[in-house]
């Protein structure tokens, strides 16, 4: 039997398919085929109901969209949530989080953190996230066991932090990580270097040679705040992403996240490096860190993605939520009611994640031959009532809850939001144990 006549493993019959690519299209009436994990075939239902498959599912006032993509967070750190709430950046980070992290963050706490992230992003029809945190070795055993799909980095800091003394042993145990994940079917690695206040240039450099060598991303807090920018003047009359453009560090790798506080220079860089920004807006607001120009951004044709950041910093990591808060927020920001409407919005939270992960092949759209990563949102409530635009409705009116169902690379992780692969019990009375033991 050739591979054109084999059954399909799955077809999924929507009301409405929002493949993303190409941009604002919404189909009605139409499906998608899966086999082998990867989407063999979108068309009208009747075609696909002509097919042989070994499963056949109708979602009648579902929306099947691409899952979401979680460009930027701290997945441990969901152990930290509501810990030192209503403070500004430096504060919370100098004088809560770090000496918690000192005292508490060891492998079995980045083990029981992650898992519990995981668990909330598939609920809320994240099928792929990006992490920055301690202990990459254990996130990557979680990811495995879990059925996600991550990016998972490598944590870079000029001090000593949790699993290594300094830069050196950082690096010696994380590469053979990202020698391990190389052609891993979920799962990629890539660097972390913290922030420019945290990296010096020794250690960005060595950072760009590795990622050089083993074709890896770079992820990195950068103008997170004006005080950041205004300190790095202040000492070395140079903005940190200008001192990154001069090292030669950027490129089409680089994944910028924050970016509040950007100029037309900065812009400019960003542009001709083609490197990414990675919006994390709720996060902006709560720690009252500034607003990232968005629609500038995009129409300079810079990719702009999403992230929660971490629930300690959020305190949610609902990535439907948070493009909802872009969207209003990029309105207020540019003065335009038309800034990032719903699709490109959608766009943002899906497509322009891949991309900036370096998986845009991959995922981030419904297309024949990507992974079969989608998600099924229930947009039949009274709060989606009357449906004249179902990505209007997805984007301002509907909540994560409404998510019912999400598959990776075809495998359904989420039905009926129930997760199939963990245990939500446990992880609650896990996540209490760890309460009670920080909280005392």
């Amino acid at each position: 039997m050739n591979e054109k006549s084999q059954p399909m493993d799955l077809i999924l019959l929507p009301t409405w398919l929002v493949p993303v690519e190409p941009a604002g299209v919404v189909l009605h009436d139409h499906g998608v085929a899966v086999r082998g994990g990867r989407i063999a075939r979108i068309a009208p239902r009747q075609e696909l109901l002509a097919l042989q498959a070994k499963e056949v599912r109708l979602l009648p006032g579902m929306l099947l969209a691409p899952g979401l993509i979680n460009c930027h967070g701290h997945a441990a750190m969901s152990l930290f949530r509501g810990l030192a709430d209503d403070l500004p950046l430096m504060n919370w980070l100098e004088d809560h989080i770090w000496p918690a992290e000192r005292k508490w963050v060891d492998r079995t706490f980045v083990r029981d953190g992650t898992a519990l992230a995981i668990a909330e992003q598939i609920q809320g029809g994240i099928t792929c996230f990006s992490d920055m945190y301690f202990y990459p070795d254990v996130v990557t055993d979680v990811v495995e066991a879990t059925g996600v799909r991550a990016q998972i980095t490598i944590p870079v800091l000029d001090f000593s932090i949790p699993g290594a003394v300094d830069v050196e042993e950082s690096l010696r145990h994380g590469v053979p990580l990202i020698e391990r994940l190389e052609g891993h079917a979920r799962i990629r690695a890539a660097f972390g270097p913290h922030a420019p206040y945290t990296v010096g240039d020794k250690s960005l450099l060595q950072v760009a040679e590795l990622a050089a060598r083993h074709n890896a991303c770079v992820q990195m807090h950068v103008h997170e705040t004006a005080h950041e920018v205004e300190s790095a003047v202040s000492v070395t009359g140079e903005r940190p992403l200008a001192r990154l453009g001069r090292l030669g560090v950027l490129g089409p790798h680089f994944q910028l996240v924050h970016m509040t506080q950007t100029d037309a220079s900065d812009i400019a860089l960003l542009e001709a490096t083609g490197s990414h920004v990675v919006h994390c807006p709720e996060s902006n607001l709560k720690l009252a860190s500034g607003f990232c120009p968005v629609e500038r951004l995009w129409q300079a044709g810079v990719n702009v993605a999403i992230g929660t950041d971490g629930a300690a910093s959020n305190n949610d990591l609902d990535l439907l939520g948070e493009t909802r808060t872009a969207a209003l927020l990029a309105k207020a920001v540019a003065g335009s009611a038309t800034a990032l409407d719903a699709h490109r919005a959608l766009r943002m939270a899906t497509l322009n994640g891949a991309r900036a992960l370096g998986m845009g092949e991959l995922t981030g759209s419904l297309e024949e031959g990507k992974a079969a990563d989608m998600i099924a949102v229930d947009l039949t409530g009274l709060a989606q009532q009357p449906m004249y635009d179902p990505v209007s409705q997805l984007i301002y009116a509907t909540g994560r809850d409404r998510v019912r169902h999400l598959w990776v690379a075809g495998e359904q992780l989420l039905e009926n939001g129930r997760l199939l692969r963990q245990d939500e019990k446990m992880l609650v009375a896990n996540a209490r144990s760890w309460q009670e033991r920080i909280g005392r």
